[in-house]
């Protein structure tokens, strides 16, 4: 978020917006609604790049983190758990992160009775599907897996809050507009300068930059309606809005 103070990001006010949530109904319902569930699968569809990356951080293959990931968010949509969360831990991302470390201690669990001797193989186990994250040697320069988690799931609330704004735009027809300004809403503007920008637009230069500045407010609005689906209390969002920078940087 290019020239944007961190000070207007984390800003925020209550706000009608703030309605009935994909989590809340998650929580209220405790998965016994077919909203509920359906919530509950979009925002695990939503979330998956975060979860994967934590688990293959403690695993040693691609292939392996991936079986892994599959099979802890069909855990999760057939209920296992999701019924025993505490409504006052209202935060989804807290959640999925406790969730998947569960999971993980589970298999490990489940890798060493097998490893004893529980009535299976054992060579299929450690030479196949390699699930022991202790085999793996650590790269002491690399985040730890939460950091990584955080990071995935900040990079994945901007992407869906830039693809919901551009959705918006093309419903507006103004998409053209929105391809040609998107670039200030990132670190990286590339090569163009406003000026060229306004010329492509056909707009003046001060009209550009009053576009971009209203184009920013509107991410930054679109980026706290994200956040609110995946939190319980509204006042929540402020401080997810500054764990999300925190991860970034």
């Amino acid at each position: 978020m290019a020239d944007e103070p961190m000070s207007e990001l984390t800003s925020t006010s209550p706000s009608a917006a703030f309605r009935t949530t994909q989590w809340t109904r998650v929580l209220e319902a405790r998965g016994a609604s077919p909203e509920a569930k359906a919530a509950l699968s979009d925002l695990c569809a939503a979330y998956y790049a975060p979860v994967f990356a934590f688990i293959r951080r403690n695993t040693p293959d691609e292939e392996t983190a991936r079986d892994h990931t599959q099979e802890f968010f069909a855990r999760q949509l057939a209920r296992q758990g999701i019924d025993t969360v505490d409504p006052r831990h209202g935060r989804f991302r807290s959640y999925l992160l406790g969730a998947v470390k569960h999971f993980l201690a589970d298999m490990r669990r489940h890798a060493h009775r097998l490893k004893r001797g529980a009535g299976q193989p054992l060579e299929s186990l450690e030479s196949e599907t390699g699930t022991y994250p202790d085999q793996r040697v650590a790269d002491p320069n690399a985040a730890s897996p939460e950091r990584e988690f955080d990071r995935k799931w900040a990079l994945t609330l901007l992407d869906r809050a830039l693809a919901s704004l551009a959705d918006e735009h093309k419903r507006a027809g103004k998409f053209d507009h929105f391809d040609a300004l998107k670039e200030w809403l990132t670190a990286d503007t590339g090569s163009a300068s406003q000026a060229e920008t306004a010329r492509s637009l056909g707009l003046s230069e001060g009209a550009v930059k009053v576009a971009i500045h209203r184009l920013r407010r509107q991410f930054r609005q679109t980026i706290k309606r994200e956040i609110s689906q995946t939190v319980k209390d509204p006042a929540q969002v402020a401080e997810e809005m500054r764990l999300l920078l925190e991860a970034l940087l």
